[in-house]
């Protein structure tokens, strides 16, 4: 089967406040108050380690990866409390998954979050009957971009790893798409905007309403 597989967080939907209010939790817990804000969007995506230490250099603290390892559960305890609190998805999201669907592609999800949370953000949202997988960060011992969790969901949905494609928003989709071999269409709209062409995918994506027809291209 063709499989179309998404990354989650600044792909299908935008989930970047609900990120740097979780980061900004163990900033005010340690008396520092809020440190995080818009400017830090594209940090978010990459991570709540990265959220950490941006958060910390921005202060100009000294602090250590043990630092971090301390702060990164309270960190994902405070996400989990206000998981959805300003997160939305991206225009025309779910009617591209559902025409995909309906065109007779497998859907699934391979996310860098760690999986509880995943499964829980895609329940909230009312997505999960969309997705016939989910693979999270912590699913298998490695994460994206290595090409074990890619080719995980793809296997867990049926598909077949030679007749699918990667939708996603960050040079870490990118490298995994070149790890697995599999065509990648990065969005336009996620926190790097149009810069995302600089990691020359073989599709960018403008606006959801245009993926049935970039799918059909790429896998046919």
């Amino acid at each position: 089967m063709k499989t179309v597989v998404f990354d989650l967080d600044g792909t299908l939907a935008d989930t970047s406040a609900d990120l740097l209010a979780a980061a900004n939790a163990c900033f005010v817990q340690m008396g520092h108050g809020v440190v995080l804000d818009g400017r830090d969007t594209l940090t978010a995506f990459h991570g709540g380690r990265a959220m950490l230490r941006a958060g910390f250099d921005r202060l100009g603290v000294a602090y250590s990866e043990a630092d971090i390892a301390a702060q990164y559960p309270v960190l994902l305890s405070a996400y989990a409390d206000g998981i959805d609190v300003h997160t939305k998805m991206y225009p025309g999201a779910v009617a591209a998954v559902e025409a995909l669907l309906a065109a007779g592609y497998r859907t699934a999800i391979c996310t860098n979050k760690p999986e509880a949370l995943a499964v829980e953000l895609v329940r909230r949202l009312g997505i999960a009957p969309l997705f016939g997988a989910l693979v999270g960060a912590d699913t298998l011992p490695v994460r994206k971009p290595d090409p074990a969790p890619y080719v995980e969901v793809v296997r867990r949905v049926g598909g077949d790893v030679g007749r699918s494609m990667l939708i996603g928003d960050t040079e870490t989709d990118r490298k995994t798409g070149l790890a697995v071999g599999v065509p990648v269409a990065l969005v336009t709209f996620g926190p790097e905007g149009a810069g995302v062409s600089r990691l020359q995918p073989e599709a960018l994506l403008d606006r959801y309403e245009d993926l049935p027809g970039l799918v059909a291209r790429l896998l046919g």
